[in-house]
């Protein structure tokens, strides 16, 4: 099953899919870090949206829909982008590592730890790419 994007639903689905895909699972078990997405309002987002999740040795632990920022204060990364440009990562139509090496995907975080787990960062996309039935 997929949802749509963006919608808590979807990140519903998006933390059902990261606990059951054992190719995540065995790529993503180093990964330990929670992420925080800021995703800035264009073309059919007309409000800030934020979510958040917490993976940690590939599993995803936790997820939230719209936190206020204050509630995850030192989160490991904090990614930013327009609507557009984070839905064309989940479309498939921007890689994500180069999303990040032209800013249209900020990174706050260590962005070594990012380019030494690229593995990890493209099936976490790729994961989240099956999760979504529709983009908005």
């Amino acid at each position: 099953m997929s949802a749509i994007f963006p919608s808590e639903e979807w990140l519903k689905e998006l933390e059902v899919k990261l606990n059951s895909d054992e190719k995540y699972r065995e790529i993503a078990r180093n990964w330990e870090g929670d992420l925080f997405f800021n995703i800035e309002p264009e073309g059919n987002l007309k409000e800030p949206l934020r979510f958040y999740l917490d993976l940690w040795h590939g599993a995803c632990r936790k997820v939230d829909y719209n936190p206020e920022a204050s509630a995850y204060p030192k989160p490991t990364f904090t990614l930013t982008a327009s609507y557009n440009n984070i839905t064309a990562v989940l479309s498939g139509k921007l890689n994500p590592m180069t999303a990040m090496m032209t800013m249209k995907l900020k990174v706050h975080g260590s962005m070594g730890y990012m380019m030494r787990n690229v593995p990890t960062v493209l099936d976490f996309v790729r994961v989240a790419g099956e999760a979504t039935e529709e983009i908005l």
